[in-house]
This record gives C-alpha cells, structure tokens and sequence, in this order.
C-alpha cells in the first residue's frame, strides 16, 4: 500500500480527493461495444459515477447503426434490456480513430480482431492521445504495458511514462487486464507470497461466456466439457509471473516463482471461472496462517474510493461445498473472489478452489476497476484540462 500511496502523491493527488477529481465525468467510449464484454461495459458504465458513454465504436459492419440495431440479435443478457441512454446511440467504425478520439477522454477496448491488428489499433488510439484500457490480450507481454489486477499490482502503472515515452505521446498509453482464467487463483496467492510459493498446479472450469457464448448460440455446450482452450493454458502459466513481477527502469520485470502447470476446461455454465489448485511453499505455512492472510490481507486500493472495488476482496467460506459458480459468482456484484477447501494435498502442500465471475471481474469489471485507479492516480485525465 506504502508504493501506492507515493504515486498518488508523487502525481500532485491526496488520497481524500476521490470525489473532488471526479465532480466532471470522464467522456468514455467502447471499442468492440457489440460482442459480450462490450455489452458487459455497456451495462456497467451507463449509470457509472465517474464515466459517461459518450462514443460507441465496432466493425464496419455495425457503423452507422444505432445500437439497438447493432446487438437486436445477439443481445447477451435477455434479462437485463439495452439501457435507453445508449441504445439510440450512432454506432462508429472503430477504424476511425480520430472521430472517436474527438469524442472521448479515454476509450475501453474488447474488440474481436488478430493481435497484430488489435495491437496496432490499440497503439493507433494511444498515439491520438486517448487512453486504451483494454481486455484484449494483444500487448499484455509487453515489458511498458501494465497488465493490472490492481488491488495486487497497481504500482506497475508506473511503466506508463516509459511507454508513452516509446510512442511518443503525452497522454497516451495502454493498459490491460490479465486473462480471465487466472482470476480466481492470482488473487488466492497473492497474499502467500511472503511463503515462497515454488510450484503451483491449477485446474481452470471455464464458463461459455468466456468464449463470447450463450447456450443459445453455443447449443454443443450443454452437457458438455470441453478439455481444451486455444492457448488458455500459456497464458495461464505466464501471465501470472508479470503480475507478480516488480518495475525496473520503466520496465516490468516478471517474477521467477512459483513455476505453474495450468489445464483449461470449457464447462457447461453461463459465468464463472473456478480453479482448483495445489501449492507447493518454500516455506510452508500453517492453515490457520493462509486463513488469516487470506482474511486480513490489504489490496492496494484501499482506501481509494473506487466505485467497483469490492468491500471483501477475498473471501473463504468454511462449507465444503462451497464456492459453487451459480451461488458465489455474483459475491460483491462479481468483483470479490471466493476460495474453499482448503485443505493439506497429499503431493504438494495444500490444495483449495477459487472463483471469480469471468465477465465481471475476469473482462468487463476488471477493465473499469482498473480505468477507476487510473484515473484516481492521474494518469488519465480530461482532455480539457491537459
């Protein structure tokens, strides 16, 4: 918390000022707004205190449309209707970078688009001086980017001047959010580091949502598991290591433990990803030392005052039969992490399951709460005021 608060300070902001910066909301625009994690952002930020919907970015094919018309067929959440605001809003060409730049303060980014073509649209908005926060996983290796849980590694914001020194820009940059799968388990070791995690097995069952899918337009799904998701288990094994990492010289330097062998599974569930994982310590703890870090520990964004940080970051329920993915998904309107039992593990040290609810904080809630500390720490501001 100690790093944090220096770069709040260390950016001319007192951690009391939450409210007063955000008196003027911040002009927002969605890029890829017509696929599920677009819509996720669209539900999430059309009554968000700090952000306005201002712009509306996708394909050429959805450009000129209003967005009603845009997601008529593939509206993903039956339940929940396309807020009035935004549904007669003019969908743009997200290629237009200028008109929507124009528009906007900062943009959130979840297009369906190749990595090359996704990096060098994302890196396009940057150098017109909007900041990307994006769920894409295009430049989430890249030494200057910050690839951000932020209650565990907010202070990696600090590459961002590096990199906007590598564009070119003044304000400019962009910042992910790590792979949905590992959601559930990064935040469960976060607080054991101090143990010495050395080796890490983790079984990932990933709901159809994380594909883009519903049951209606993935009917293969139902009673099903499917053993493999095109590179889910790399990026399950490495992206853990930068979030872990530490900066050094405008540089995130990724850690060199714990060594992770992760299997992804497609399940049949709507949302929610649960892993089921075995830890190996350097330096083993008790049970009732895990319990208590896991109950006290302190997310870098306490005490912030960011509207979707969640009250209980972790939490570990005591029933066996517990986390369950229709019960506990939604825990902390799907931004807090559930763990169970735990337990000693016959090969390795201990064994628990955790959850995290995919679209929520795994893509959507992951995005905004990291544009939320962005914002509190100054690295995005209003155009106006630059």
């Amino acid at each position: 918390m100690g790093s944090i608060i220096a770069l709040i300070f260390s950016r001319g902001l007192q951690p009391e000022q939450s409210e007063v910066f955000c008196m003027q909301r911040y002009r927002v625009g969605i890029i890829g707004a017509t696929g599920m994690v677009g819509q996720r952002f669209v539900l999430l930020l059309h009554n968000h205190p700090w952000f306005q919907v201002t712009c509306l970015a996708a394909s050429s094919r959805s450009a000129g449309l209003t967005y009603r018309e845009a997601v008529a067929k593939r509206w993903a959440f039956p339940e929940t209707p396309i807020p009035e605001t935004i549904a007669e809003m003019t969908v743009l060409d997200a290629s237009d970078v200028d008109k929507v730049a124009e528009q906007v303060d900062f943009v959130f980014c979840a297009v369906d688009m190749k990595k090359d073509e996704t990096l060098a649209l994302e890196e396009r908005y940057a150098k017109a001086e909007t900041p990307v926060v994006s769920n894409n996983s295009a430049s989430r290796m890249l030494p200057d980017v910050p690839m951000m849980i932020p209650e565990i590694n907010g202070a990696h914001a600090a590459v961002i001047e590096a990199q906007r020194a590598r564009l070119g820009t003044k304000r400019g940059f962009i910042a992910v959010k790590p792979n949905c799968s590992i959601q559930s388990y990064v935040p469960a070791l976060w607080p054991l580091l101090e143990f010495e995690p050395q080796k890490v097995i983790a079984c990932t069952y990933q709901a159809i949502s994380g594909a883009g899918k519903t049951f209606a337009s993935w009917p293969e799904m139902v009673d099903n598991v499917i053993p493999y998701i095109p590179g889910e288990d790399e990026k399950s094994e490495r992206e853990p290591m930068k979030i872990f990492g530490h900066v050094e010289n405008g540089k995130i330097i990724s850690a060199n433990a714990p060594a992770i062998s992760a299997q992804c599974l497609r399940v049949a569930c709507t949302d929610g990803h649960m892993a089921a994982v075995s830890v190996k310590f350097g330096k083993k703890p008790t049970m009732e030392q895990i319990l208590e870090r896991w109950a006290n520990c302190h997310p870098a964004t306490e005490g912030l005052g960011l509207p979707s940080s969640p009250d209980h970051f972790l939490y570990y329920f005591d029933d066996p039969s517990r986390p369950q993915t229709r019960l506990d998904r939604d825990f902390e309107h799907g931004m807090g992490i559930t763990i169970g039992r735990l337990r000693e593990d016959a090969v390795f040290d201990y064994k628990f399951v955790c959850l995290s609810h995919n679209t929520l904080r795994g893509a959507a809630g992951g995005g905004v709460l990291s544009a939320e500390y962005l914002c509190r720490l100054g690295y995005i501001q209003h155009k106006q005021t630059v």
